[in-house]
């Protein structure tokens, strides 16, 4: 069984154009990303899908630059970007990550891939609802459930965001939710505003200056902790680029 992670990006962001690009340390955000994405144990791949647009050719090299694999697909149709990913790399099952989230965890990401596999599911995720902090999304799905999804899927909503259909329609689909012990949903790990952006790497700072191996998710906590009220404040919705009318967890 193939196990792929793809980790959608792209530097076109209105919000804060480049930003996958942007330094975390001396590190590209997408490759320091990369970097904690490939200690997950029950992933066999990782692929980057950005789009044929010229403005991902800096990312493209980038990805490819640092080791990873690279597949270009359409800009806005992103759920027919997966499926051209997910069958370039033969996969059996598909891990969506989004590279504005630099803090994932990797134990999150084989506990969904666990729990889809043991328990013959189509999709799991940690979303629906959240109880992790808001970058630590992650989503698990067979490549049936997503070609299922990209066959029948018509919104332009569920084209671009990948997976509300699956998660809207659970009479289709078996699925589960992957949840945390305490509910954390309301820390905020995701890049959007510069704001995210001071934050993450002030988090990167304090917790590499105190851990002895790469940190998880326990160490950020500790180090947003330590940064108290001193550190950079970011307070911004979940899911804004959805619209009001839009169904997503």
């Amino acid at each position: 069984m193939n196990r792929v992670a793809i980790i959608q990006a792209r530097t076109s962001s209105s919000r804060l154009p480049g930003k996958v690009l942007e330094p975390i340390g001396d590190t590209p955000m997408i490759e320091f990303m990369l970097r904690r994405v490939a200690g997950a144990r029950r992933l066999d791949s990782i692929i980057v899908a950005t789009s044929v647009d010229r403005s991902d050719d800096a990312l493209a090299q980038t990805v490819m630059d640092c080791g990873f694999h690279c597949f270009r697909g359409d800009l806005l149709d992103v759920l027919r970007r997966f499926s051209g990913a997910a069958a370039e790399s033969a996969a059996d099952v598909v891990v969506r990550l989004t590279g504005d989230c630099p803090l994932i965890d990797v134990d999150i990401v084989d506990q969904a891939i666990s729990t889809l596999i043991d328990n013959g599911l189509d999709y799991v995720s940690n979303v629906d609802p959240p109880t992790y902090p808001n970058g630590l999304d992650v989503e698990a799905m067979t490549r049936i459930a997503l070609e299922k999804a990209h066959s029948q899927a018509v919104l332009p909503a569920d084209r671009e965001h990948v997976t509300p259909y699956i998660r809207r329609n659970k009479s289709l689909f078996r699925q589960a939710n992957v949840r945390s012990q305490l509910d954390l949903s309301a820390i905020r790990w995701t890049v959007d505003y510069a704001d995210d952006l001071a934050l993450i790497r002030s988090l990167v700072a304090t917790a590499q200056a105190r851990a002895a191996a790469v940190p998880d998710r326990f160490d950020y906590l500790r180090a947003l902790e330590r940064l108290g009220a001193a550190g950079p404040r970011n307070a911004h919705a979940r899911n804004e680029s959805y619209s009001e009318g839009e169904i997503y967890s």
